[in-house]
């Protein structure tokens, strides 16, 4: 099993929960193997968090809301102002990271956290975003208030195919409103989501506010299921999608699926041969297939 280390960080064999400001190592006795795409060698094992890890990790979130939700925005966003600056910082570090566990190109992994650290950038512009909205004198001695209050607990279940970009639309744009979250990685990159998060610990958020959950069908399933989740986002295949969305439903969360997306193509006659080509390549075979 190879040694990782990366960025500065020696990252154990063995993924972790993190779960209240703390790295912690599940019980679970179940274990997905990553391997390097190009060897095969494996290179982490991930657990299966436990019914009680997971149920540990949402109240762990459930506390920190309690305080978290009455940190100004303007506060909330300063810390994605540092977030964003230590993603630039260790972009280089986070992108051979995500070449050596997922197999993209490395040009194609420094697009990844890239397009990831642009959201972390948008979250800079919550302060008008989160504005509510009034009407006045809507009829005879009525006015109308809206406020936009965050929800609690959400949850973000991620795929393999972009490591990092997948994991920043979810967490600092949840937490930038308010909420606090749960994420759990793809079982195929772990490695990358927990440097994302070690990074996030730098800025200072408070404890709680993001807690990491490994693990495979089982914690998309708890997921699906605990009454303090009140939302979930979710990226990856239609099965999965399909399913997430069925049962978060069913048990009242808000639930957004993207699933099933293809690169579909029409080809007009007036069109570059070459460019219609280096396209077509690019949309089928980039990012290990993954495109």
């Amino acid at each position: 099993m190879l040694n990782l280390r990366i960025a500065k960080k020696r990252f154990t064999t063995i993924a972790k929960n993190y779960v209240n400001g703390k790295w912690v190592q599940s019980t679970g006795d179940v274990f997905f193997k990553s391997r390097d795409p190009s060897t095969q060698e494996v290179i982490r094992e991930v657990p299966q968090t436990t019914k009680k890890e997971f149920d540990e990790a949402v109240s762990s979130a459930k506390d920190a809301f309690q305080t978290w939700k009455n940190v100004p925005v303007t506060h909330r966003i300063r810390y994605m102002l540092d977030y964003q600056k230590l993603l630039k910082e260790n972009s280089e570090e986070i992108a051979k990271l995500i070449t050596h566990e997922h197999g993209k190109t490395l040009v194609d992994s420094r697009g990844d956290v890239f397009r990831g650290t642009e959201v972390v950038e948008h979250c800079a512009s919550f302060g008008s975003l989160l504005q509510g909205e009034t009407v006045e004198n809507l009829a005879t001695g009525v006015d109308t208030y809206s406020y936009r209050h965050p929800l609690g607990v959400c949850a973000g279940v991620c795929p393999f195919n972009f490591p990092a970009m997948i994991p920043l639309w979810m967490f600092p744009v949840a937490i930038t409103c308010g909420n606090t979250y749960l994420l759990k990685p793809s079982e195929k990159v772990s490695t990358t989501a927990e440097l994302l998060v070690h990074l996030l610990e730098k800025t200072g958020v408070p404890k709680g506010v993001v807690n990491v959950v490994n693990g495979g069908h089982d914690t998309v399933t708890h997921i699906c299921q605990h009454p303090d989740i009140k939302a979930i986002s979710f990226v990856g295949s239609n099965t999965a999608g399909e399913y997430i969305f069925r049962e978060g439903s069913r048990n009242g969360k808000r639930v957004q699926s993207n699933m099933g997306a293809k690169n579909h193509c029409i080809v007009l006659p007036d069109a570059d041969k070459e460019d219609c080509i280096n396209a077509l390549v690019g949309a089928a075979f980039g990012s290990s297939g993954q495109r």
